[in-house]
């Protein structure tokens, strides 16, 4: 573990090897060409590969939506209605913020942005260990709130039924049974059946990733998922169950689930490893937790806050919670993370499911430069002008001084013709 400034750990993650990701590379590259040159046909092949699945069509139709939906058990459906909502609501509060702007810069200078919905997205909703409800409201619900004009989701052939059930009821236009790399082949290119989009969003395995990173160009794309991680910033106030609890209920999503804590309390340091040990031996999916907690738990003792702050900003985790005295005042302190959750009440659980944020997040320290979906992903803010007399005598003279002592000549000619012609 390298040194970092008043840290020290009673827990230090295992060494992150280098990962050999030239196989998923050729794969990858292999099936988007294909995908591109032979369509509903590579598609096909690809699902009886991968996926163990032989579907004569992939669209779901009409009827097998509706019927996931009634499939649903009732409190299931009014569960993901709640969620959907809670989505639906932020997002348009958020969407709110993003106004068209038009300014007269200068005296017959006038500039501004329109605020452009995407005209087609691609959802991916991936199958997983588990069947995650949440995850096509988190991609679907800001795009229709947004305005995008069709959203097509696709998720494997083997996902639950429940999957196609919240596609249906979060308003996807259209779905897809195509999972991984195909799926992202599919949506960027486009066959018989599936239309090319022209962004892509939501997170996959390591292939649906490498897909996304090498369509990304003519496409676009949310961000380039890695495992999830959650870190807790705590002080001598911090409460070592709850920490735990919160620690393992992100170490259960995949065994390669970065989970931390950071305090300026050794004490509670030690507290929380103990917690941890016992919750897993009744942990019924320790299987995947334990082997998370052992390989990337960290437990990181800080020498003041400003230590702890510092190293926090540096990790920019996914999910940050703080427990401190000041929740909030120290909230404020803090620059690096995909989303924040201030206080102990405050879990990430709740963003998972049903809160309301989106947990489409940026992980590998993606949080120094970046937040996560929102329903301004689905949107171009896209610039104009338009001038009259005045602003050409304000602007050209500069735009032609400036082209010429660059050479450039015919930017120089175009600054100049308008403020001719007027003169003339």
């Amino acid at each position: 573990m390298n040194d970092f400034p008043g840290i020290s750990w009673i827990k230090a993650p295992s060494p992150e090897a280098a990962a050999d990701t030239a196989e998923v590379q050729r794969l990858v590259a292999e099936v988007l060409a294909r995908v591109k040159a032979e369509g509903d046909a590579a598609v096909a092949d690809y699902a009886r590969r991968f996926d163990r699945s032989d579907l004569d069509r992939f669209e779901v139709t009409p009827e097998e939506r509706q019927a996931a939906v009634d499939a649903l058990d009732l409190q299931t459906r009014a569960d993901t209605e709640f969620a959907i909502a809670n989505v639906r609501r932020f997002a348009e509060a958020q969407l709110a913020t993003m106004q068209p702007l038009e300014i007269e810069i200068l005296p017959g200078a006038h500039l501004g942005h329109r605020v452009i919905p995407v005209e087609r997205v691609g959802c991916y909703v991936p199958g997983g260990r588990f069947p995650l409800l949440s995850a096509p409201i988190m991609t679907i619900v800001p795009a229709k709130v947004a305005g995008v004009d069709e959203v097509i989701a696709c998720l494997p052939p083997n996902a639950h039924q429940a999957m196609v059930a919240g596609c249906h009821l979060s308003g996807a236009d259209r779905i897809f049974r195509i999972g991984g790399a195909q799926a992202i082949a599919a949506l960027a290119f486009g066959t018989e059946t599936v239309p090319a989009v022209d962004k892509i969003v939501g997170p996959g395995n390591a292939f649906v990733n490498e897909a996304k990173r090498q369509v990304f160009g003519p496409v676009g794309i949310d961000q380039l998922a890695g495992p999830s991680e959650i870190y807790i910033l705590a002080d001598s106030t911090g409460e070592a169950e709850m920490i735990a609890t919160d620690l393992l209920a992100q170490a259960e999503h995949d065994v390669r689930t970065r989970v931390g804590l950071i305090t300026t309390s050794a004490d509670l340091g030690r507290a929380v490893l103990a917690d941890v040990e016992k919750q897993l031996a009744t942990l019924s999916t320790a299987s995947v937790a334990g082997p998370s907690w052992a390989s990337k738990g960290e437990i990181a003792v800080a020498s003041d806050e400003e230590a702890m702050i510092a190293y926090s900003d540096h990790i920019a985790a996914e999910h940050l919670q703080v427990h401190t005295a000041d929740p909030h005042a120290f909230g404020q302190r803090l620059r690096n993370y995909g989303s924040l959750f201030i206080g102990e009440l405050a879990s990430v659980v709740y963003s998972d499911k049903c809160i309301g944020t989106n947990h489409t997040l940026p992980t590998m320290a993606a949080g120094r430069y970046t937040g996560g979906l929102w329903v301004g992903s689905y949107v171009k803010v896209a610039t104009h002008q338009w001038l009259d007399d005045r602003g050409v005598r304000a602007v050209a003279p500069p735009a032609a001084r400036q082209s010429a002592s660059e050479g450039l000549e015919g930017h120089r000619r175009a600054a100049q013709l308008r403020l001719d012609r007027m003169q003339a």
